[in-house]
């Protein structure tokens, strides 16, 4: 039966108010049931659109049934009843999605002869016991003007009223006060409204997983450039400034981009079945089937590539309208005074640009730049729509490419790398960056998408932090800092491809680097540089960097100390350009540790062995004053510490320091470190429960782990941690180690499984030494739960390398061959493999 027949049903025969919203409640749940199919036949603003009027009708005859409800058959003319029912924000504007907040305001005149308070009243009980999602204000019309100037948030919903059902004449009443609203401290408004959108862009920055509604380029960008063209313009669509702001192709432009995160916002609240705006890694496959994209990364790009272009048409029409709203007319002598040419300024470190400027080519605009002071540069909107809109031919001109060689050579270009890329230009002045362009990378590492993570590594390669890197790269000449430049911004560039991206990104770079007529030697180190780049983290991180085999085979790809030195600067600006806390305190030091093991292999000609490099290493802790100071025996016990291991890991101030320490210890002590990140020093005499203690504090991550037997059944452990702990908890942490001496103690360990495909033992890595490497799912109480399979197996581990990602982990362990290990190593995958049978 028709809904409408029902009511009047329930109405006749003098139903309850509970029929009529369980009614309306049943309607609107087999609507909420129809989306899908909708969906589909009808995506972007059409849907919503459809959606909107749908609600709309809804809610008028919720209006109509209250109103038949309360005057029965003396029902009087809607146009009479002094109330307007009135849709607010994405509603107001018939972009509401599926799971968003319904914005209703209620707007009446108190009238003698109706009781309008009771109508509103029941309207809402109606509205809310049916299942609606409402937010609501209620005003009387000569309200309206107060209200808004009391909350800018009011005054944003209400200039995007629309009305819904009710009195025509208390529309117009309400449309007066609307008007007023829009003109009333239009400066202030609109100054409020870009600094809320500068706040809410820091919070949401670029992502590859981006929040649809609130990132950088999402639909609030979209919405603050309407809410500014109302308030300028009075205008109740963006398109009625087609040919007075922005062009039609621009503007088309800009609509393609903003309905694909229609679509996708839509495709996101229909998944997840309520209210979810972020395009989680989680929901990708299915809103790429949904929205027909052939797979998951094209359709991110697509989204990454539609928020750049909302981002840059935001940026630059918005400041556009503005200008008479912000300009300061204090300003302008020192403008006059920080002119470059005609139209463009550099004053305190920012470029400005006028709009009544004509398009300034391509080669004109590099020469403005090269012609700029070396610093860091921030650039006006207007300065972006130059480089924007300018053309640019290809192939490139001779004359283009020996300008971008001199930007390549300024100490600050991380700046204009950026403002290349805000104004999609980046793959039109460098072609390799084409199919990388807002490319995400979902690999658990990464937080950028390719283009973006590029530009980071060249801003963290203008911002060294390290001292020692810093030095090495001052060094350079400046023809090796111009191409080390080039790599770092050029890396990556080889991704999206079948082949190995560091392959594909070296054979990428030669013609390039001869356009820029970089010398044919520096080219070759530049090949070497792309193609390995990933080698000196994938070593430092999973293998033991200690092991001469491990260094000669790392030195036999990067050929030499010049290359060595190049590529350490290279792999500190890639892991920097990672983003998060990725580069850290811990893998600072395994890098560091590898550069200078390398380092001393590519400089010495004849082949150094291990006992070669251990002679070496007790001659530097012999000539240490410390170590003289120390009686003679214990200078023997130093010296007669098995592990060669020991000896190359530590400096030999550290040497000397850590057995000084180890003599000291009666039965076991304990040092902590909690800065950046956490680090735990430990020596025993007495047994230490180790799989507790890793167990227990597994959730700050394990980075890597040290276990050397010193001396006098001293056994010294280190282990650091990615992450780290202040005040209570490190008390905790002293009770933690302490309980840790009690091999009693026992805790429950996740599930562990691991396949014999996962494990691999390598007996033959050295003479004394074998290596366990495991590649498997990354879970909590891995660690723990080997550690406790080689303590059951009286497994001497001396070392311990931990290499995750978000999904995977692989871990290194070296232990010593002692017990015949090596001849039991079933009895190894029998404790080690747990497989499902």
């Amino acid at each position: 039966m028709d809904i409408k027949l029902q009511i009047e049903d329930i109405i006749e025969k003098n139903g309850s108010d509970f029929e009529l919203s369980k009614l309306f409640k049943t309607y609107i749940n087999e609507y909420k049931n129809s989306l899908p199919e909708l969906f589909e036949n009808s995506q972007g603003k059409d849907f919503l659109v459809k959606h909107t009027r749908k609600l709309d009708s809804i809610i008028d005859l919720m209006y109509k049934t209250v109103l038949r409800r309360i005057f029965g058959n003396y029902l009087p003319m809607r146009s009479s009843i002094p109330i307007a029912v009135v849709a607010l924000g994405s509603y107001g504007r018939e972009q509401l999605c599926v799971h968003s907040d319904i914005d209703l305001l209620i707007v009446y005149e108190n009238i003698d002869g109706y009781d309008t308070h009771l109508i509103m009243e029941k309207l809402f009980y109606l509205a809310m016991d049916s299942g609606l999602k409402l937010g609501h204000r209620v005003h009387e019309t000569n309200d309206l003007f107060k209200a808004s100037t009391e909350d800018i948030t009011i005054k944003t919903s209400l200039m995007e009223a629309r009305l819904i059902t009710g009195s025509p004449f208390t529309w117009h009443e309400t449309q007066k006060q609307l008007k007023k609203i829009r003109l009333h401290k239009q400066k202030e408004f609109i100054l409020a409204k870009i600094e809320e959108a500068q706040k809410r862009r820091k919070k949401y920055p670029i992502s590859m997983q981006p929040n649809i509604k609130e990132s950088v380029g999402g639909l609030r960008d979209s919405q603050l450039i309407f809410w500014i063209a109302q308030t300028i313009y009075g205008v109740t669509n963006l398109k009625d400034l087609v040919n007075k702001l922005f062009s039609e192709n621009e503007y088309k432009e800009y609509r393609i981009a903003l309905e694909l995160l229609f679509r996708i916002r839509s495709a996101l609240h229909l998944i997840a079945n309520k209210q979810e705006d972020r395009l989680l890694l989680e929901h990708m496959p299915q809103v790429t089937s949904m929205l027909g994209f052939k797979d998951t990364k094209k359709m991110a790009t697509k989204v990454l590539q539609a928020q750049w272009r909302i981002n840059n048409f935001t940026q630059i029409f918005v400041k556009k309208m503005i200008r008479p709203y912000i300009a300061d007319m204090s300003c302008i002598s020192k403008f006059r005074n920080s002119k470059i040419c005609k139209g463009i300024y550099a004053l305190d470190g920012r470029l400005f640009a006028s709009y009544h400027l004509q398009t300034i080519p391509i080669d004109s605009l590099l020469e403005i730049l090269i012609s700029l002071p070396d610093i860091n540069y921030k650039y006006d909107a207007g300065f972006l729509n130059q480089f924007t809109y300018t053309k640019i031919k290809h192939p490139l001109k001779t004359k283009t490419y020996t300008l971008l060689k001199e930007l390549f050579a300024r100490k600050n270009m991380y700046c204009f790398l950026k403002l290349f890329y805000d104004a999609g230009i980046l793959h039109h002045l460098f072609s390799n960056f084409k199919k990388v362009l807002h490319l995400p990378q979902f690999d658990g590492y990464h937080h950028y998408p390719v283009d973006i993570h590029s530009l980071k590594c060249v801003e963290a390669l203008e911002n060294i932090k390290e001292p020692f890197i810093q030095s090495l790269f001052d060094e350079l000449s400046n023809e090796e800092k111009t191409l080390l430049k080039i790599a770092v911004l050029f890396h990556d560039t080889g991704k999206g491809r079948k082949q190995d991206h560091g392959e594909v990104g070296a054979k990428l770079i030669v013609p390039f680097a001869k356009h820029l007529k970089i010398k044919e030697e520096l080219i070759n180190i530049a090949v070497i540089l792309i193609k390995h780049h990933v080698k000196m983290s994938n070593v430092a991180f999973k293998e033991n960097i200690h092991n001469e085999k491990t260094l000669y085979k790392f030195m036999s790809n990067i050929g030499n100390s010049k290359n060595l030195k190049l590529l350490y600067i290279l792999t500190y600006a890639d892991i920097n350009g990672v983003g998060g806390n990725t580069y850290n305190s811990f893998n600072s030091r395994l890098l560091l540790d590898l550069y200078k093991s390398a380092l001393e292999i590519s400089e010495n000609s004849d082949r150094i062995t291990d006992a070669t490099k251990r002679l070496n290493q007790e001659k530097r802790v012999k000539n240490q004053n410390d170590f003289k100071e120390l009686p003679s025996l214990m200078q023997k016990k130093i010296l007669r510490i098995e592990s060669n291991l020991f000896f190359f890991k530590h400096t030999p101030a550290d040497i000397v320091a850590i057995a000084k320490k180890a003599k000291d210890t009666k039965e076991y002590s304990f040092n902590i470190k909690a800065e950046k990140s956490l680090s735990i020093e430990i020596y025993r005499k007495i047994p230490l429960n180790i799989g507790y203690l890793l167990a227990t504090l597994s959730h700050l991550d394990v980075g890597s782990m040290e276990i050397f037997t010193l001396f006098d059944d001293v056994k010294y452990f280190k282990i650091d941690f990615i992450k780290t702990v202040n005040g209570n908890e490190l008390i905790e942490l002293e009770e933690i180690i302490n309980n840790a001496f009690n091999m009693d103690r026992v805790i429950k360990l996740s599930d562990i499984k691991l396949s014999k495909d996962s494990i691999s033992i390598d007996c033959e890595h050295s003479l004394t030494h074998a290596e366990i490497n495991i590649h498997t799912s990354n879970k909590r109480g891995l660690l723990a739960f080997i550690m406790n399979a080689f303590e059951e197996l009286h497994i001497n581990i001396i070392t311990a390398k931990i290499h995750s990602t978000k999904h995977k982990v692989k871990d290194s362990f070296l232990m010593e061959k002692q017990n015949n290990i090596c001849d039991n190593v079933t009895k190894i995958y029998e404790l080690l493999v747990n497989e499902e049978k």
